[in-house]
């Protein structure tokens, strides 16, 4: 894990495809929508009056959201911590997916980095609640989640 824990450098924990889909976000935005948007800028700009030219405010708007973009798209990638695919089934990481059964039955969590969580299909952020309780934990621990309607506890029955 080692110290260089900065609030805005956090690693971001991305699978593969994840990362891949960033990468070519910003390739996009380098490459294209920047081009384009210093295109928009100049017509603006030879349309004459600025003071009430709203195309040109537009493009400096979406230039200022172009350029966010680009610097936070570089930080999530130079931050990526790629999951192992081929990760440990002794424990639970980022990447496990995890069976566990409570009072309501049995459910499967696939754990990823907040990223890529999508909880309604079952993949949940290392930072959620669950996600955070379930890391580290064996096959056959018992683990309490809190949440706001009460605890309830979950027995790890399988991670794969």
């Amino acid at each position: 894990m080692g110290a260089h824990h900065t609030v805005n450098n956090k690693p971001t924990y991305l699978s593969q495809g994840g990362l891949e889909k960033l990468r070519s976000e910003l390739d996009e935005m380098v490459q294209v929508r920047r081009a384009e948007v210093a295109g928009r800028i100049h017509d603006a700009k030879e349309h004459g009056d600025l003071s009430e030219n709203a195309e040109y405010e537009d493009a400096k708007n979406e230039q200022a959201f172009v350029e966010g973009r680009i610097q936070t798209l570089e930080a999530l990638i130079k931050n990526a911590t790629i999951i192992d695919e081929h990760h440990s089934t002794e424990h639970v990481q980022i990447g496990s997916t995890v069976m566990v059964e409570s009072g309501d039955g049995t459910e499967s969590f696939t754990i990823v980095g907040s990223a890529e969580a999508a909880p309604k299909e079952g993949r949940i952020s290392n930072e959620s609640p669950v996600g955070r309780v379930l890391l580290g934990k064996k096959k056959g621990d018992r683990v309490v989640v809190r949440v706001p309607a009460g605890d309830f506890t979950y027995t790890i029955t399988k991670i794969s």
